[in-house]
């Protein structure tokens, strides 16, 4: 189980680049999400989102879609 560094403590990152939930509990989605954070710098253009609830369908509810 990973999370990113700013957000350890939510399961559920969005991109909205690409509009895609990642689910951090799942490594093959997690090492995906790892890589394109650190390619496209999403974190320094805010392009991360987190959800409150954190729940899958709390981010289909905005628009995102899993990755």
């Amino acid at each position: 189980m990973g999370r990113l560094k700013r957000f350890d403590e939510h399961r559920f990152v969005g991109t909205r680049d690409n509009m895609a939930v990642h689910d951090c509990d799942n490594d093959d989605e997690f090492a995906a999400l790892e890589s394109q954070v650190a390619s496209e710098d999403l974190l320094t253009l805010n392009l991360i989102q987190t959800f409150a609830p954190d729940t899958l369908a709390e981010a289909r509810n905005r628009g995102f879609r899993p990755a």
